[in-house]
């Protein structure tokens, strides 16, 4: 009995060690983003949702981290890097400070505002990740808060990060899976220009 018990305790052992190694190593990605590949969707973006390429997207109204509601139709008439994402999500965290140096140097000069709507239903620590975030990466765009996750489902939003691009005309120009960097925000907006 004793030696059955000390195997079962072993095994667990072993399985909580892989377990904890890969939820690290999801993590704490390092790699340079030159190194991620982001995925441009040109056509149809996603026909069950309507988000298509050249349609007007769901409006929602979300509110930021400080309680100010937010709509994305308040945006109309400038260019709105829409983005999904998560406090825990590893590309995530590469993508991050690209779109804030991106935003600080060039969101007046090209019109554009980038809006980041957090996954908050999947984050782990709650609105207080969140925050620390946000001040770990010094980012002054604004962060909506979809608490419930109805954004997630309205935009059908699988993997993260996903970012939408808005022309000032109000229609969904680009889908891209994965990580941004500043060089491809700028070939997004200039495309639209």
């Amino acid at each position: 009995m004793i030696k059955w018990t000390v195997g079962i305790v072993i095994a667990v052992l072993i399985i909580s060690g892989f377990m904890v190694k890969m939820v690290k190593s999801n993590t704490e990605i390092t790699e340079p983003i030159d190194t991620v590949q982001a995925v441009y969707v040109t056509s149809v973006i996603d026909d069950e949702s309507g988000l298509e390429k050249g349609k007007a997207p769901p409006n929602f109204e979300l509110p930021t981290l400080s309680g100010e509601k937010v709509k994305l139709t308040d945006y109309k008439g400038k260019i709105v890097i829409l983005n999904f994402w998560a406090s825990w999500c590893g590309p995530c965290k590469v993508e991050m400070p690209h779109m804030q140096n991106y935003y600080k140097n060039k969101k007046d000069a090209a019109n554009v505002e980038i809006i980041a709507v957090n996954m908050t239903s999947e984050e782990r620590g709650g609105k207080k990740s969140i925050e620390k975030f946000v001040k770990e990466y010094g980012l002054t765009f604004p962060i909506l808060l979809d608490n419930d996750g109805d954004v997630l489902d309205l935009y059908n939003i699988i993997t993260i990060p996903t970012t939408y691009v808005i022309g000032t005309d109000g229609v969904i120009s680009q889908k891209i899976l994965g990580p941004m960097d500043e060089k491809m925000i700028n070939e997004l907006v200039e495309n639209l220009n």
